[in-house]
């Protein structure tokens, strides 16, 4: 069956795409020396697994439920950071975790001996405050951030010699240049203790797979810190890159409303629901049957969703023609944190999840039913 013979709403991945960005991300890896693993929060469909690992097995997690999925799904390393352990959880983190990273020095003081007995690698997650993230939801370095430990406080405590490595987090979908800047802070606020470790984990938000990222500089960017801290490992964790613009949300328009001189074409799918992240960043998605202004009909057009919710709308859209139900409307590169965040608010029917394979035969991975609703909702 093709894609396009499907009912709608669905995500399509493209399995073509996703082996592009792959085979992108494992040369980055390969020429700078770094291990770049997986971070589920950006994309945790499992069913598309045996796909990444013939390039990465190894996964970033941050709860217990990616920790598993990571360990039964992919197999190989599973690092895991969390913004706070507990003494019910901390047994079966170390259980399945190769690498835990700590948030801050009482976590470390309260778990990080129990980690090293388990024979776990210890990190510690510190602040370089330096900002290069423009959305506030998105930033972890703004004063007041509960991610991290400031130059300041490690160097009244000490480095404990449970740690084996650092980890700092401050891009998101961000540049090479970005990084550089990032990691120039790090270095002079954590210099000291750099040499000291096995590791240096750089975080997830390179967005290596993106048009016009320059790949060469992050290569130079690593094999130059690895010249400066020779026998420190680099550790990358990005999400998006692995999925970026690898799948789409297929819908349809079932309505079209007018109301003072505002026109919405109403789809069978939610940005509330399943495309969360264009409410929250914001950001306006493209979509494949527009049209530039100037080629339209010369009317601006909303696209809206079909929850109760007033704000589930987003626009302007142009179109060459009049939408009308029953026409496609394609909201491209839907892969990538878009099924891990849908909710089932309103109880408005998830889309189906399908993978084109590389001779254009659709499989569907997930059909969602009643069931699942109920089951959510206890």
């Amino acid at each position: 069956m093709k894609a396009s013979e499907l009912p709608t709403p669905y995500f399509i991945v493209y399995e073509d795409k996703l082996r592009r960005n792959l085979a992108l991300i494992s040369n980055v890896a390969r020429e700078s020396g770094a291990k770049i693993i997986m971070a589920f929060k950006a994309n945790a469909l499992w069913r598309s697994f045996d796909i990444v690992r013939e390039y990465c097995a190894d996964c970033t997690a941050s709860s217990l439920n990616e920790m598993r999925l990571g360990r039964e799904c992919l197999g190989g390393e599973v690092h895991t950071y969390s913004p706070a352990y507990t003494d019910a959880d901390i047994d079966e983190y170390l259980s399945g975790s190769t690498h835990i990273t700590f948030n801050s020095l009482s976590q470390l003081e309260r778990f990080g001996e129990k980690a090293k007995a388990a024979g776990v690698s210890v990190g510690l997650r510190v602040n370089p405050m330096c900002s290069v993230i423009e959305t506030d939801l998105y930033n972890p370095a703004l004063p007041g951030s509960r991610f991290g430990v400031s130059s300041e406080d490690l160097d009244a405590a000490g480095l404990p010699d449970t740690v084996e490595g650092l980890h700092f987090h401050a891009l998101c979908e961000s540049t090479s240049y970005d990084l550089e800047k990032v990691l120039a802070a790090f270095e002079e606020r954590f210099g000291k203790y750099i040499d000291r470790l096995r590791w240096v984990n750089m975080g997830g938000g390179h967005l290596m797979t993106r048009k016009g990222y320059d790949t060469e500089h992050l290569i130079r960017v690593i094999r130059a810190f690895h010249e400066r801290h020779p026998g420190v490992q680099v550790i990358l964790e990005p999400g998006s890159a692995f999925s970026w613009q690898t799948g789409n949300l297929v819908t349809s328009v079932v309505d079209v409303v007018e109301d003072r001189g505002i026109t919405t074409a109403i789809i069978d799918a939610s940005f509330a629901c399943h495309m969360p992240d264009t409410l929250e960043m914001p950001y306006l998605p493209e979509v494949a049957e527009c049209v530039a202004p100037e080629k339209s009909d010369g009317k601006r057009y909303r696209l809206g969703g079909n929850s109760c919710l007033s704000g589930d709308f987003k626009g302007d859209y142009f179109f060459a023609s009049a939408p009308k139900a029953g026409d496609k409307i394609t909201l491209l590169d839907m892969n990538h944190y878009t099924n891990v965040k849908t909710t089932m608010f309103n109880g408005v029917a998830h889309p189906d999840v399908v993978l084109e394979h590389s001779d254009g035969e659709a499989e569907y991975l997930r059909r969602y039913i009643y069931e699942d609703y109920k089951n959510r909702m206890c």
